[in-house]
């Protein structure tokens, strides 16, 4: 595929050795926590995907920074159920643990007939195929306080492994941070950690959010977006943050 650009992970004998682009932006020398995030949902997607259950519900804690060296990724199962199943994943680095993820995925089954009248209704976005960058933010109608973003991943997470929809999707969710708790003139909030809850994987390479709200006191902010993609909603995510106020 053209435009592709250099992963952000090369697996080797030491582990998962990040590449260049993989650098936080808030602290030198350490690595983004939203690739952390896709690490996470890679690993537990590897060991416990399958067609028959959808991962629901994907919480991620980044309780520390990572170096920017080789990690690895671990994974152990909670509950095997019938209708449930609940993982738990961890990054691991030269500190100890870094980052950690907890998954619910349920079996998918027969839809239910009758409508919800408080189904969440498809945005009102531009076509992602209109835009050249690979993320596009605006705000509908002027309205600052309705900020939404198109998505697209143009790096591979992991050296000559391509994006599944899942992984993509994760990725995407951390996004709902800046987007609910970006101020007037920046943002000066960093999450801690980010809850994305799917009821289907998202179709195409697009992943879009429109935020839904913020609310913050003393220094903590919680908020939160829906999850779209080029079809319509298909989930949501929240992040909890505390304030990071660069100039003090």
């Amino acid at each position: 595929m053209t435009g592709v650009r250099p992963a952000y992970f090369t697996l080797t004998a030491d582990g998962l050795v990040p590449g260049e682009s993989a650098r936080s932006w808030w602290v030198p020398g350490m690595i983004h926590g939203r690739l952390l995030a896709g690490l996470l949902a890679r690993e537990l997607e590897n060991a416990y995907g399958g067609p028959e259950f959808q991962f629901s519900r994907l919480t991620v804690d980044m309780f520390r920074n990572a170096p920017f060296e080789p990690v690895s990724v671990g994974s152990v199962v909670v509950r095997e159920g019938r209708r449930i199943r609940v993982t738990e994943a961890t990054v691991t680095a030269g500190v100890g643990g870094v980052a950690r993820a907890s998954a619910v995925q349920l079996h998918r089954g027969v839809q239910p007939p009758g409508p919800v009248p408080t189904r969440t209704p498809a945005w009102d976005a531009p076509d992602p195929s209109t835009f050249r960058r690979s993320y596009s933010e605006f705000d509908a109608d002027g309205d600052p306080s309705r900020r939404r973003v198109w998505v697209r991943e143009k790096s591979p997470l992991v050296d000559g492994e391509t994006l599944s929809p899942f992984v993509r999707a994760a990725l995407a969710a951390d996004m709902a941070s800046p987007l609910a708790h970006r101020g007037e003139d920046d943002l000066e909030f960093i999450n801690a950690d980010y809850t994305l809850t799917l009821s289907r994987d998202p179709v195409g390479e697009h992943v879009g959010l429109e935020s839904g709200g913020h609310v913050s006191e003393d220094g903590v902010a919680v908020g939160h977006a829906t999850v779209h993609d080029e079809q319509g909603p298909i989930g949501f995510s929240m992040a909890a943050a505390v304030a990071n106020i660069r100039n003090v």
